[in-house]
């Protein structure tokens, strides 16, 4: 029972945030309320307050979220794996749309990426975006470590490899959002971390 009870809390963790990222990208950042974000989910703004303390960390929540899942693939991945083919492949599955995305899907592509671009340069955002992207790296460098068998106090390379998959990811999605490439996270994020696999050669 206590399994079933977290997996339900996660799923709506999960649904909380997506519902404050989808609405924020359609209506801007001042026409959404915590109230908005509960009623899209079907419970009570004290319920949403039970698992965020904001609207920004609602929104982090889902870059976090998706980062420490990319970890946990990595831990418990095929053993022998090429590391960068299981980043590559966890990345991947990471932009894979849960239930919660299904349930509200987002705007079409252009209406999408235009409200994303808004939302992302909401500085009330920046801050939460940082934490939750340190949080993430780190969690991503120790399980490289793990799966490389280095130590993290001593080793160079799973902390810069985690630094390295967090910048392609981040440069991925600024990519996305502008639109200048008219192309999706699932070619862009992909093209990103197999040139900084190559080392980033110079083209």
């Amino acid at each position: 029972m206590s399994g079933l009870r977290e997996r339900k809390k996660e799923a709506t963790r999960a649904a909380l945030s997506w519902a404050a990222v989808r609405l924020t990208a359609e209506r801007g950042w001042s026409a959404v309320k915590v109230e908005d974000i509960a009623a899209a989910v079907g419970v009570s703004p004290r319920t949403y307050n039970n698992y965020f303390s904001s609207k920004a960390e609602a929104i982090a929540f889902r870059h976090l979220e998706r980062s420490l899942r990319l970890a946990a693939e990595l831990r418990h991945g095929p053993p022998g794996e090429p590391l960068w083919e299981a980043i590559m492949r966890a990345a991947l599955r990471q932009l894979e749309p849960g239930t919660e995305v299904e349930h509200m899907p987002p705007q079409g592509p252009e209406e999408w990426a235009a409200g994303l671009r808004v939302m992302l340069a909401e500085p009330a955002l920046e801050a939460e975006m940082l934490r939750a992207g340190k949080i993430a790296e780190k969690e991503l460098a120790e399980a490289i470590a793990d799966r490389a068998g280095m130590n993290l106090g001593t080793d160079l390379y799973p902390r810069l490899v985690a630094a390295s998959v967090m910048a392609a990811s981040n440069v991925a999605l600024e990519l996305f959002v502008q639109g200048g490439t008219g192309e999706p996270m699932e070619v862009l994020l992909p093209r990103a971390l197999r040139m900084v696999a190559a080392g980033l050669p110079t083209p």
